[in-house]
């Protein structure tokens, strides 16, 4: 058996990020009362949304730090309607938001099924950019956590990926060699371009989002259920 050592992405590569968030962001709009402000969830979410990723894509690159993102996702949809929100008040926001999100627990389609497959064989890793204060939580409320040797989380690194010395990290710590190794993600950028920077193998999760590919991953799969078929 080639691989040993599975790095896996753990947003919207196990725990489906997108509904999971859009559900705690619904309750958010209707607990802080925005709707006074919005027309309705969709207009606030039309706006909160791409910007929200805007911000992590600067984040994973670097560009930003944690706390810029938390305030400031919260802050410009509403600047955008004429309410200005004080730090604090965006901060308060963003913490009431992260508690809704720990609590859900819908997970990708077969994401149980390909862990039960995966756990027996292989030495499970989690490998996200995701903040310390959810990513165990929400690992262990959906019953994710008891699949995985480590949690490696760049809060507690220092480094984001697709930055290098995460993965070189990652091999450190987990006593992996690379190329027993293989990174699992949906991200072509963070996860994909940066195992491959690496030199450390890939299987894409394109999990319905066809991102722009700048070279060919060394698996790339539609469904979680086709990694069975690889490893």
């Amino acid at each position: 058996m080639k691989y040993k050592s599975l790095f896996i992405d753990l947003d919207d590569t196990l725990w489906d990020t997108n509904a999971n968030m859009k559900a705690s962001l619904e309750e958010l709009y209707h607990t802080y009362g925005l709707y006074k402000w919005f027309d309705s969830f969709e207009q606030f979410n039309d706006i909160y949304h791409p910007y929200n990723q805007g911000l992590w894509h600067k984040y994973h690159h670097g560009e930003i730090q944690k706390e810029y993102l938390i305030a400031e996702r919260f802050r410009y949809p509403l600047s955008c309607v004429g309410v200005e929100l004080d730090t604090a008040s965006a901060l308060k926001m963003n913490d009431d938001f992260l508690v809704n999100t720990t609590l859900k627990t819908k997970l990708v389609p077969h994401a149980m099924e390909l862990l039960d497959h995966l756990a027996p064989n292989y030495k499970l890793y989690i490998l996200s950019n995701g903040f310390q204060e959810v990513q165990y939580k929400k690992m262990k409320n959906s019953g994710l956590d008891r699949y995985f040797e480590k949690v490696l989380l760049s809060d507690d690194i220092g480094y984001n990926k697709p930055h290098q010395k995460i993965y070189e990290y990652a091999l450190k710590t987990t006593n992996s060699r690379k190329e027993e190794s293989i990174m699992i993600g949906d991200n072509f950028d963070t996860d994909i371009t940066g195992a491959r920077n690496f030199k450390m193998d890939q299987i894409y999760f394109k999990n319905g989002v066809e991102y722009p590919m700048t070279f060919q991953p060394t698996f790339m799969v539609d469904s979680l259920l086709e990694i069975k078929e690889i490893l």
